[in-house]
């Protein structure tokens, strides 16, 4: 915590320095061999000051306190499953320095890009079952070079646990192929970005309550369902700062490219942020989840999922109710609707001003997580082509 982007050590205004000691407690229940190194294993772990007393900006620990809250007043548990996009790069020489370039130029759904990438793509399915990850889908996206593997849904701070797991192992798969792997929100400015959007459900005693009965609900969405959806869609500006963390995520996040740029919510309407989603199986009438397509692969997984939950909460508490959805592209009628933040800055400033966040999440963590962000919009606004070696972060 308090590292941004650019260096490793505690940004300014985080309140965080080299004062003091933080000791990392492996949590054994997340140790798995690694599967490309048989003779290693590797282990998440939670921040404690000292052992058995966690520390306030720990973000696995920020997860469990909001998870709390959800079960402990609503008796609720928040369900999520990941849709990870990312790009493929190759080293090439270009006037004797080393350029990375997509592994091929193809479009959407090529079977051609799946045939070149295949023993990379095998390999990274091999290794998460390995650990147990469940693959529902895994496919060439838009991009040139980009592909995208959906995760199975699970209680979210698995499904945190999970995504943490898969960046590594895309990764490390990539590279002992001879190539990188990014998460990188905008890549190439002139392709399309990256993300990694988030499906929310909500269980009681195991069941999905997110869903609607047929004609006693609105839109298919349960009244639990909707004040939840409805609480994070009020606070989706501030959200921003969590799961949209460095000004390369708003080169991303533009009208027309799928990725909602536009404070609204729809029914399977893949240009708003909030799509309320009708897989298959799913009851004619009814919805299953919302996603969330304004979550990208800079965020902590944790804080990103521990801020929507905090919102939901929120909704639940107010009993807030949905506006009524945009049924066409959101830069269509953008008379009814207003932009998200255009900027790092500008969802920084929304953060600034909302107290449910703070008093969910804990008021020193949200300090430092504003230092962070802060330090990320001055050091990109100062180096403009920073943002270029994010590839080999992310």
């Amino acid at each position: 915590m308090g590292m941004s982007s650019h260096m490793d050590g505690p940004a300014d205004g985080t309140n965080l320095s080299g004062v003091g000691e933080i000791r990392l407690i492996p949590d054994l229940s997340t140790k798995r061999i690694i599967p490309w190194a048989k003779e290693q294993e590797m282990v998440l772990a939670d921040m404690h000051l000292t052992p058995g007393i966690p520390w306030e900006y720990c973000p696995r620990e920020a997860l469990r306190r909001v998870s709390k809250v959800l079960k402990d007043e609503f008796n609720l548990v928040m369900n999520a499953g990941f849709e990870i996009e990312f790009y493929l790069l190759r080293s090439v020489l270009v006037d004797g320095r080393e350029k990375w370039v997509p592994i091929d130029a193809t479009p959407y759904c090529s079977t051609s890009a799946f045939d070149a990438a295949f023993p990379v793509l095998k390999e990274v399915v091999a290794s998460l079952h390995s650990l147990n990850i469940v693959v529902e889908q895994l496919h060439t996206e838009a991009g040139h070079g980009q592909f995208e593997v959906v995760l199975g849904y699970t209680t979210c701070e698995n499904a945190a646990d999970n995504l943490v797991f898969t960046r590594e192992v895309i990764r490390a798969v990539a590279r002992k192929h001879g190539l990188l792997a990014t998460f990188v929100p905008k890549y190439a400015l002139d392709d399309i970005g990256s993300g990694s959007h988030v499906h929310i459900s909500l269980s009681e005693n195991g069941e999905n309550i997110f869903m609607g009965r047929r004609g006693a609900s609105r839109h298919g969405i349960s009244k639990i369902g909707e004040e939840f959806m409805a609480g994070v869609l009020n606070h989706l500006p501030s959200i921003l700062a969590f799961t949209a963390p460095v000004p390369n995520s708003y080169d991303r996040i533009q009208p027309n490219t799928w990725s909602g740029a536009y404070l609204c919510w729809g029914m399977e309407n893949r240009e708003a942020p909030l799509r309320a989603a009708c897989p298959p199986g799913t009851p004619n009438g009814s919805v299953s989840n919302f996603e969330i397509k304004v979550f990208d692969g800079c965020a902590n997984p944790y804080l990103g999922l521990a801020s929507i939950m905090a919102a939901g909460i929120d909704g639940l508490r107010k009993h807030s109710i949905l506006p009524e959805p945009i049924d066409d592209n959101p830069d269509n009628v953008k008379d009814k609707v207003q932009r998200l933040p255009q900027s790092l800055s500008e969802s920084v400033e929304a953060l600034e001003n909302n107290s449910l966040l703070r008093d969910l999440l804990g008021e020193k963590l949200l300090v430092a997580v504003k230092g962070v962000r802060k330090a990320e919009v001055k050091y990109y606004s100062e180096n403009k082509d920073a943002w270029k070696n994010l590839i080999f972060r992310y």
